[in-house]
């Protein structure tokens, strides 16, 4: 789903251990699998930030990663404490719209959860 102004997350919540999701302000429900959403952080400790490359090894991060919390950040994102002990990537509304894995958003079947 692409993330326009003005939209923003009404409300999280979680289907079963693996998905996260987001109910957006336009209606949409957005679901996200949390080990992929965790694979996707974009802090500077999973991310090289002169090049962009991730640099987050997907075998460090267990297959039961599960958020712990998760906090509003400003006005544009969300902050998650994850059960590996992770928690200083910020995940913007546009981030966790890109990373929507609803049948709507990835109509080719292809989804991350």
């Amino acid at each position: 789903m692409e993330v326009r102004d003005g939209l923003s997350p009404v409300g999280l919540g979680q289907d079963g251990p693996s998905v996260l999701t987001v109910d957006w302000s336009n209606g949409h429900q957005g679901r996200l699998g949390v080990r992929h959403l965790r694979l996707a952080c974009p802090c500077a400790q999973c991310v090289d930030e002169w090049t962009g490359e991730k640099t987050l090894d997907p075998d460090s991060v267990p297959d039961s990663v599960r958020p712990i919390s998760i906090d509003p950040v400003g006005l544009y994102g969300i902050q998650i404490e994850w059960s590996d002990g992770h928690s200083t990537g910020i995940y913007t509304y546009e981030t966790l719209g890109k990373l929507c894995a609803c049948p709507d958003c990835t109509p080719t079947g292809e989804t991350p959860i």
